[in-house]
């Protein structure tokens, strides 16, 4: 597989069929924009054609997992820069989610700092979700006048239950490590430099099991996940695309672009 061909995430294979997928832009906390979006839409696909991979490993360089969408992608769209911008996510364009459930190896998320809106969706939709103690997780999308369209309104509702989904997604508050095992948001919590040779261990063990078993029992496992993401993902979706017309979110990003309170008018 041409996996050196990714400009944004950076693809290792070791001899034991443990594929890390590290998502690296480094200098912007591995803030998601659109050629990192492609990318990822691509990869899990890929993954799927490569019968050398056993288990997948998704992690971020430097120190954030992924800080979620790129502000200044999103500043560029409302000020006309094309050539920089955040496109407007038309309902169905990233498939994303899709491609992750769709992955028929194992992935396991090392989740090695901050985790926030389209890097906390991507870590929960895979399969175990290890995490560095100075992690922490939620989704913003709110902050900035966004509808979490990206997956965030299902994954957290079938991992937490609609009310405490509703309470993290309406106040856009992230939560630490601690919190997030307990409530069962992540499997195991473990140092931070501990926390790579953690995963790879549990990598090659489940690599070592037989790989149709493996990849069936994830299938049986996934039926409900993925009945929920049909059933909530486009109206999410369309949602967040209704959204971002707003002149509640153009206030949101400038508002963050001016470090001062923003000043909504509910339009």
């Amino acid at each position: 597989m041409e996996y050196e061909r990714y400009e944004f995430l950076k693809i290792a294979l070791d001899d034991a069929g443990i594929l890390t997928v590290t998502l690296n832009r480094p200098e912007r906390l591995n803030a998601a924009h659109p050629p990192m979006l492609d990318e990822l839409e691509r990869i899990f696909h890929e993954i799927n054609r490569d019968p050398a991979v056993h288990v997948v490993v998704l992690t971020g360089a430097g120190r954030a997992f992924c800080a979620g969408g790129d502000i200044q992608a999103m500043s560029d769209r409302n000020t006309g820069d094309e050539e920089h911008a955040w496109a407007i996510p038309k309902p169905g364009r990233h498939d994303i989610i899709r491609g992750l459930l769709a992955l028929e190896p194992p992935i396991i998320a090392a989740v090695n700092g901050v985790a926030v809106g389209v890097g906390a969706t991507l870590a929960l939709f895979c399969d175990i979700v290890i995490a560095s103690d100075a992690a922490r997780i939620g989704d913003s999308h709110i902050k900035l006048g966004m509808v979490p369209g990206d997956g965030g309104t299902v994954i957290f509702s079938h991992l937490l239950g609609p009310q405490k989904a509703k309470q993290l997604l309406l106040t856009g508050d992230l939560i630490d490590a601690a919190e997030a095992e307990r409530l069962g948001l992540f499997s195991e919590v473990v140092p931070g430099e501990e926390l790579m040779e953690h995963v790879l261990d549990l990598a090659r063990r489940i690599a070592a099991n037989p790989r149709l078993a493996v990849r069936w029992t994830k299938m049986s496992l996934n039926r409900r996940l993925e009945e929920e993401v049909l059933l909530g993902q486009l109206p999410a979706s369309s949602l967040e695309w209704l959204s971002l017309q707003m002149e509640d979110h153009k206030e949101a990003i400038r508002a963050y672009e001016e470090n001062r309170p923003p000043e909504y008018t509910g339009r």
